[in-house]
């Protein structure tokens, strides 16, 4: 296997599972055009009656089960990906269908960071996923050289058992297991800065708009039990943050009137850097028809490694 095509399936891999972990987290990347939206003269809400309003997005939203999202990502160079690899950095959009209830999605993505991923890689990658499973449509360049397969997979559980297991599993499959926008309503519940600012305007149409930040160790320490988040499901939000590095949340979101939240902004602070993301969603409740694709055009994430390590033994490298 030529050393570009390596290199362009282990960046884009390592994009992969980065988005994996993080596509229930959404962008400050908007943050300006939402702030300049026209704005209602409207009473702020005290912190409780913020935190009610919140509560009841949050179960909303869970039942909801699946929308439409559009997806605008911002990634420092390093971040991690798969077996440890790191994602090169820069920006990323993904628009499509995603369900949480059960994890999966349908979307298609572009961006700077696949240009970072050297000369093979496509402009644009359809990324399906199932539950912990993966698979990203990586080209008829990539394809040449995996027997017309082109599409890759990866476990990200099977990841994560060959990583070690314990805090590695947790890092690559703590955001597959729930990507859901609740998350993020549970994560600025427990806000102590939480503030209402009031009413904007968001697609056309008024939407409250909320904002707070929280550290990983204000997580941890909060006493507050946000109502219809189990306890189990809290401690793996709580366990995968810390584990992946991550310092802490700011979150900005905007609830229609239907009670759904319909943009919200995250910075992430790592040790790598800031992840930006902005989430735009839509048509909540949506059908979601998401199918694996057939065994005769898929290949191993880990098979790729394997081959890219016997052409590398033969002095291949074209």
């Amino acid at each position: 296997m030529s050393k570009s095509v390596k290199r362009a399936g282990i960046s884009l891999a390592a994009v992969g599972v980065l988005v994996a972990a993080t596509a229930g987290c959404q962008s400050d990347g908007d943050s300006k055009k939402a702030a300049e939206a026209p704005k209602k003269a409207a009473q702020q809400s005290s912190p409780k009656d913020a935190r009610t309003a919140l509560q009841a997005a949050y179960k909303k939203t869970s039942a909801a089960k699946s929308a439409k999202v559009t997806l605008k990502m911002s990634m420092p160079a390093g971040a991690t990906g798969a077996a440890g690899a790191g994602a090169a950095g820069g920006d990323l959009v993904m628009s499509g269908v995603q369900s949480w209830d059960p994890a999966a999605m349908d979307m298609t993505m572009s961006g700077s960071a696949f240009a970072q991923a050297g000369k093979d890689a496509p402009d644009k990658i359809r990324m399906v996923q199932l539950d912990n499973v993966m698979y990203m449509d990586m080209g008829t360049t990539v394809s040449q050289h995996m027997d017309g397969k082109h599409w890759m997979k990866m476990d990200l559980g099977a990841l994560a058992s060959a990583a070690g297991g314990g805090a590695s599993s947790q890092s690559l499959t703590g955001g597959a297991e729930k990507q859901d926008p609740a998350q993020q309503l549970a994560i600025l519940t427990d806000s102590p800065s939480l503030k209402h600012l009031g009413s904007e305007q968001i697609d056309g149409a008024p939407a409250e708009h909320y904002k707070g930040t929280l550290t990983v160790d204000e997580m941890a320490a909060s006493n507050q039990a946000l109502d219809g988040m189990s306890a189990q499901d809290r401690k793996k939000l709580l366990d995968s943050a810390k584990q992946s590095g991550i310092k802490g949340y700011d979150t900005e979101l905007w609830i229609n009137k239907d009670g759904y939240p319909v943009q919200m902004n995250v910075g992430i602070t790592t040790p790598q850097g800031r992840i930006g993301m902005n989430a735009h969603y839509s048509d909540y409740g949506t059908k979601v028809a998401v199918t694996a694709p057939p065994a005769s055009e898929t290949f191993d994430m880990a098979e790729m490694m394997k081959r890219a390590g016997a052409g590398a033994g033969t002095g291949e490298n074209a």
